[in-house]
């Protein structure tokens, strides 16, 4: 798991071939994107444009995944992404979907909040367990966009 600001983005262009083209995509992001997916390169790296309002901690799930990584970069407003290692998930709430490339998690108390406001970034890899969009503080709208690279 990384957390970041685009400011440094480049440091970890390297980690995987098609980190340069979701970064360069994320320095384009204005607010003004057209809500949902936005191919890059193709299946192995798309964004997904979103907007929403965060919700209470007790309305969270864990999720995990197997063939992409995530980079969660938020354009505007903020919210907490709860992290985990996924070897410490225990109650499975839905198992994984190879179709929704997602396996879910009910929450565990042994949690590392990570407070995301615009500019920033996460990438959490398949072994990050996350329950992203949940308030920092208050419930407010963010817009936000995630990239799925596909694990190299």
């Amino acid at each position: 798991m990384v957390l970041d600001t685009l400011a440094n983005a480049t440091r970890y262009e390297r980690l995987n071939s098609r980190f340069a083209k979701a970064f360069a995509y994320l320095r384009t992001v204005d607010g003004t994107q057209q809500l949902g997916r936005h191919d890059l390169d193709g299946d192995q790296c798309y964004a997904l444009v979103q907007t929403y309002e965060t919700k209470p901690v007790e309305k969270a799930k864990f999720e995990a995944h197997r063939k992409y990584i995530d980079i969660q970069f938020i354009q505007n407003g903020r919210e907490t992404i709860l992290w985990a290692p996924l070897a410490t998930m225990k109650e499975e709430t839905m198992a994984y979907s190879d179709e929704k490339d997602a396996a879910l998690w009910k929450l565990t108390e042994d949690t590392t909040p990570l407070h995301v406001s615009a500019g920033h970034f996460a990438i959490l890899w398949p072994e990050d367990a996350h329950a992203p969009c949940v308030e920092w503080g208050n419930s407010e709208t963010v817009f936000k966009v995630v990239v799925k690279v596909a694990v190299e």
